[in-house]
């Protein structure tokens, strides 16, 4: 076996034990408040989707599969208010923390958002919180940007809502059936889980159109952003 091929084992066999931990999990008391915080953290800094617990835990109790969904959704809206809060009232002092440690926190995907949120904030972090596009930006963003808390949740609710529901409702609709998928093609799910990840990234730095002036900022502007920075977004956040 080459080092490439030890260290590419090495790393599904790490995956798997996670996922298998997750499984545990499920099954214990605590699995609930375990999702919960999950959901909530990574909606403002964890960089951990609680998709697989929630994959995990409609495993566990299929019948509960919509009082998962439900509670992943509840707590990951309130992270996203969360988030709010740090990009309103804390953002200068927690920047350096995010664009430094949380990944694929940047300061050109920041100033992407920020423009987003000028052409249409409801949409921005509904897009966000449906697919891999890292949410937990627009989330901090929206805050930074002063958009209104309702546009945030009512979006999120409909993003997140609809992402953890389809999640869990299939999983109850298959059963065993996609539980044998799920341990069968464990290693290559993962796979395309993480180049779906990537393309989110890859869409939100790339795809939107590059009409706003800000886009080209350079990162040590970007960082400066406050929120009577940018006040253009607060009008159609409204709508």
């Amino acid at each position: 076996m080459t080092d490439a091929s030890a260290a590419t084992q090495g790393k599904s066999n790490i995956v798997r034990r996670l996922y298998d931990w997750t499984i545990h999990w499920a099954d214990t008391p605590y699995a609930y408040v375990a999702l919960a915080l999950l959901a909530f953290a990574e909606s403002s800094f964890f960089p951990i989707p609680p998709d697989v617990l929630v994959i995990a835990m409609t495993f566990a109790a299929p019948k509960k599969w919509w009082k998962i969904a439900g509670t992943c959704m509840i707590f990951s809206v309130l992270g996203g208010v969360a988030g709010w809060l740090i990009g309103y009232g804390f953002w200068e002092l927690t920047q350096n923390f995010f664009f430094t440690y949380v990944p694929g926190f940047t300061p050109e995907l920041f100033a992407k958002v920020s423009n987003m949120y000028a052409d249409n904030a409801f949409l921005a972090i509904f897009g966000a919180a449906l697919t891999p596009i890292p949410y937990k930006i627009f989330t901090i963003a929206s805050g930074v940007c002063n958009i209104s808390i309702p546009v945030l949740i009512v979006a999120s609710i409909f993003g997140r809502g609809g992402r953890f529901f389809a999640v869990a409702l299939v999983i109850r609709l298959l059963g065993d059936k996609a539980k044998v998928f799920l341990d069968k093609y464990f290693n290559l799910l993962v796979t395309l889980f993480f180049i779906l990840l990537v393309a989110g990234f890859v869409a939100l730095k790339y795809a939107w159109p590059k009409h706003h002036a800000d886009d080209s900022a350079p990162p040590a502007q970007v960082e400066q952003v406050e929120p009577s920075a940018v006040p253009s977004a607060a009008p159609d956040a409204a709508q």
